[in-house]
């Protein structure tokens, strides 16, 4: 083969990989610009094997395909790239991205954060060398060290004294080696992930009911489906791309019928022929009083039942004291609605029911996944176009974390403790100290780290300070671990900072593998760009730790695609039909077919056709994976939450995720326009409590339940019943004073999977009362900011790295984004005598004092540049836009006097972000409200908003409601 490349000449090509965000798993066309330089020896024919690593490690392809070209051909030159090797100096940015029309997840749709990957990839806040005690190491001491302590403490203390921590957003690949390593090698399966915290119910419920870990669904289903039941999800904002399929599948055709079930209105709820706002905690309720309605209308399939299923009566019977009338009362809906919902899935056989961590985080998810499951076995709908129960995962590979073992009750390829699935796996491996038992879930895991049972820890790719429940005791549990290793991406969350050792990760687009998404779909996720500083592929990591314990020839792999074949011949390994994950026809993928993998669901049993289809959906032939092989009905009695009201916690807390962010916000908060929706932490709050509380918009509340206390900003609206409250789960100790929303969340958990109640934590509301507010605008963040109460947002579109060969000569392309803070004090500060002690007293500073709104402004300059833009006053409402001032920062020379009299020339003042797409503003929808502009598609037309990813049609149809009622 003949390598082409363009020598010292800038390009930009267009390669396709996968979103590194939610469980959609939307693919993406990046356009990478690249400036290559190629010596004449490198035109080889015939690449050697090292060349080929470094190429499959870049995303190039180094032969043909014997796939077909339909999806990877469109837009991509692999053959066009330089192999690059050792010595040559590629030089790599991610420029734009787009939605891949082509992928069968979002056919070219991206939701606002999936479009702004590209603004994600800023270099300042990289960890990008190993660290032992803060101090930069080689990778062999690292390395070193780190298989030293594993191998002498389980040695001392037993295997179980070790652990792995993982996580969703590892790719399959690497989730592999972990779990071979601690689980066959070391002999313990204390290896569990952050999907404990959103999948783990519905994992167990798929299996208590079909034997499987096996989604039988697709997202077709969802299309196609003539009832649409939408359970604990705000898909509006936490799947974007999939709510928006609905909502054109629904315009289409106006019969299709759409019910959600939430205690709170969300964004979902514009969608809505029926909102079920149901107490928190009552879906079980929910569910058993629909089957038991179905059984008494005889709309049960019963020949289906006979043939394909198990112990339906006994779930019948568990069902029948739920009559319609219980239900209303136990759910708090009105009787009507309820029936209605009932009759309409009697006269609907087209039902897909979609369910999420409202259904999962909680004290008794298990259970309401069956309660769903039951009535989908007992009307025969599943297996066949739009109907069927389908969990939502949260997570961009939380389901190949499942197919290797990533949960401490698994073994890889969905294999489980049973003695002969332990024998198999074992013999597979060649394996000398099988796990023969489940290790310890999440929560229990950091409760044995803080006991001292566990006394090394290993944490990849996740943040368990800021995200478990109970966050402050996994703290402390961390902080008096005997050795704590954290593999990450960024060198400064609240989990890193209580590590031994840091290893740094290589992050999107720079590590390459496959993830796979809810609808079992497996994509790859190629290396667009060389890595940062001295990153690595945490399978690399994990590997080269495992041989130092004296494994090597166990963990030789030489690349991703190595890996991927194992894990492939692992699932078709004596399977024999019994379980439902193979993927026995990828197990012999050449190098060059791997890094052009069609996207492609499992099972994949033999090799792809011309098609390259994979399986669409399971139990279609009415087969399952139960030693009957018939579904299992489960009868269910429905539990209260574990964790009750009662004083002095009278609230109920709910939690997730907003529209713009994602996780602890490592990667949205680089993002400017990710940040400007929803800013700070905020919680929901009804008018009633409001008024009671005498709270707000915008006023500081403290939220405290047993376990600790959190601060957030006030917003009142009633997406949320009275006595509920809601909080987003993203704020860290790293952006915000106290925001931390896993120190209130109560530990009780799922008795059979172990998951948290993160939906329901009874805590009590107390407003502080803040005599002191104000914004701050810098150029760097502030160790030990000066206030009761903080967040950090980012300013700028931050930088990315112009990547060097050598990783000593890493460089920048600029000094990384600016920041803004907002703050409350409970009294007042001498602002001049602080930055005084923090620049020194040879800088240029000014202040105005406005004392008709009893507001100042103080600004800092140094050398004609602005450093900081200081403003405070006694109240939120006279404080200024401060984005309206960031692009100061990037003035020169700076007018001092300009920004005292408070002159933002630079920027428009639109007023809280709406649309993070195109950037449109409150102030500027208004505005066109104002001049006559009176529908959604209006305002598209106007302004462009809601005409991407659509995630804010909802909030533009309630502004015109709102302005609406006002001239009415």
């Amino acid at each position: 083969m003949q390598l082409i490349a363009t020598t010292g000449e800038a390009q930009q090509d267009i390669l396709k990989t996968t979103c590194p965000y939610c469980g959609v798993g939307c693919g993406v066309d990046a356009t990478v610009s690249a400036t290559r330089g190629l010596s004449e020896s490198q035109f080889e024919s015939d690449p050697g094997p090292e060349q080929k690593r470094e190429a499959q490690r870049v995303g190039v392809s180094t032969g043909p395909s014997s796939l077909p070209e339909s999806f990877n051909s469109a837009s991509t030159e692999l053959e066009n790239h330089a192999i690059a090797g050792p010595a040559i100096n590629v030089d790599a940015q991610v420029v734009t991205v787009t939605g891949t029309r082509e992928h069968p997840a979002n056919f070219g749709r991206l939701c606002v954060k999936g479009a702004s990957l590209h603004e994600t990839l800023s270099m300042h806040d990289r960890l990008l060398h190993p660290m032992i005690d803060d101090q930069r190491v080689s990778w062999d001491q690292a390395l070193d060290l780190v298989a030293t302590q594993f191998k002498d403490i389980a040695e001392e203390h037993g295997p179980d004294s070790v652990a792995f921590y993982l996580s969703g957003q590892l790719l399959t690949e690497d989730y592999y080696v972990a779990n071979k390593l601690m689980k066959g090698f070391v002999g313990t399966a204390n290896v569990d992930t952050n999907s404990r915290l959103c999948m783990a119910s519905a994992v167990v419920g798929y299996k208590r009911a079909f034997g499987a870990d096996a989604v039988p669904c697709s997202y077709e289903d969802l299309e196609c489906c003539d009832l649409l039941v939408v359970v604990g999800s705000n898909a509006a904002w936490t799947h974007p791309v999939l709510y928006q399929r609905i909502a054109a599948a629904k315009t289409a055709r106006p019969a299709m019928k759409v019910v959600v079930v939430d205690p709170r209105r969300t964004a979902t709820c514009d969608l809505a022929d029926l909102h079920l706002q149901i107490a928190p905690g009552s879906d079980a309720a929910l569910f058993n009083g629909l089957l038991n309605f179905l059984s008494q209308a005889g709309a049960c399939n019963t020949a289906y039942i006979a043939a394909h299923t198990e112990h339906f009566e006994a779930a019948v019977d568990a069902a029948k004291p739920w009559s319609t009338q219980r239900v209303a009362e136990r759910c708090d809906v009105p009787i009507r609605d309820l029936l209605t919902f009932f009759n309409w899935v009697n006269a609907t056989e087209k039902t897909v029911t979609f369910y999420s961590q409202g259904v999962n985080q909680s004290s008794s998810g298990t259970d309401k996944c069956n309660a769903i499951i039951n009535w989908h076995l007992a009307t025969g709908r599943i297996g066949r176009a739009g109907m069927g129960p389908f969990s939502i995962t949260g997570q961009p590979n939380a389901m190949g974390g499942r197919e290797v073992g990533g949960l401490a009750n698994q073994l890889a390829a969905h294999m489980g403790f049973a003695p002969e699935d332990v024998d198999r796996v074992r013999r597979f491996w060649d394996a000398p100290r099988m796990a023969e038992k489940p290790g310890l879930l999440a929560v229990d895991l950091f409760d044995a780290i803080e006991s001292g049972d566990v006394k090394a820890v290993w944490i990849m790719a996740t943040n368990p300070v800021v995200s478990l429940p109970n966050a402050d005791k996994v703290k402390r549990a961390l902080a008096k671990c005997d050795f704590v290793v954290v593999s990450d991406c960024i060198e400064q969350t609240d989990t890193a900072r209580l590590a031994d050792v840091l290893l740094p990760a290589r992050g999107w687009p720079e590590k390459q593998g496959t993830v796979t998404n809810s609808e079992r779909r497996i994509s790859l996720q190629p290396a667009l760009v060389p890595p940062a500083g001295e990153a690595q592929d945490d399978w690399w990591i994990v590997c080269e730790v495992a041989k130092r314990m004296g494994w090597e020839s166990s963990f030789d792999y030489q690349s991703a695609h190595d890996i991927f074949l194992e894990h492939a011949r692992l699932s078709a390994f004596e399977n024999e039909d019994t379980r439902a994950f193979n993927i026995a026809g990828l197990a012999k993928l050449t190098e060059a077919e791997y890094l052009r993998l069609n996207p492609i669901q499992w099972p994949v049993k033999t090799t792809p056709d011309s098609g390259g289809a994979g399986t669409e959906r399971l139990f279609a032939d009415g087969q399952f994976f139960t030693p009957s092989r018939k579904a299992q009905f489960l009868p269910i009695q429905p539990e209260e939450p574990q964790s009750q009201s009662s004083d002095p916690y009278a609230f109920i807390l709910n939690t997730g995720r907003i529209r713009d962010h994602w996780h602890t916000m490592t990667r949205t908060g680089k993002a400017e326009r990710l940040s400007q929706h929803i800013d700070a932490p905020k919680l929901s709050l009804n008018r009633v409590d409001a008024k009671i509380l005498d709270a707000r918009d915008g006023d500081l509340l403290e939220i405290e339940s047993q376990y600790g206390a959190v601060q957030a900003l006030a917003l009142i609206d009633d997406t949320v019943r009275p006595g509920e409250v809601f909080l987003p789960m993203h704020w860290t100790g790293e952006n915000s004073s106290l925001g931390r929303m896993g120190v209130v969340v109560s530990p009780e958990r799922d008795p059979y999977s172990g998951q948290p109640e993160s939906k329901q934590t009874p805590v009590a509301l107390r407003k502080i009362d803040i005599a002191v507010w104000g914004t701050v605008l810098c150029n760097e963040p502030i160790d030990e900011f000066p206030a009761d109460f903080w967040i950090r947002n980012t300013v700028g579109e931050g930088s990315q790295a112009i990547h060097s060969s050598a990783p000593d000569e890493q460089s920048i392309s600029s000094a990384g984004p600016a920041y803004r803070y907002e703050f409350g004090l409970l009294g007042d500060l001498d602002w001049a005598d602080w930055v005084e002690a923090r620049w020194g007293d040879e800088l240029q500073v000014g202040q105005f004092i406005d004392n008709a709104n009893k507001r100042s402004r103080l600004a800092v300059v140094e050398d004609d540049r602005l450093l900081a833009l200081i403003t405070w006053g006694h109240s939120r409402e006279h404080l200024p836009n401060p984005m309206s001032f960031s692009a100061l920062l990037n003035e020169y020379p700076v007018n001092l006097m300009g920004i005292l009299a408070a002159q933002a020339p630079s920027l428009e003042d639109k007023g809280r972000l709406v649309c993070s797409c195109f950037k449109v503003g409150e102030k500027q929808i208004l505005a066109a409200i104002g001049e006559g502009v009176d529908t959604v598609e209006g305002l598209g037309e106007k302004l462009r908003c809601g005409t991407n990813c659509g995630s804010c049609k909802t909030e533009l149809s309630a502004m015109l409601r709102e302005s609406a009622v006002e001239t009415a």
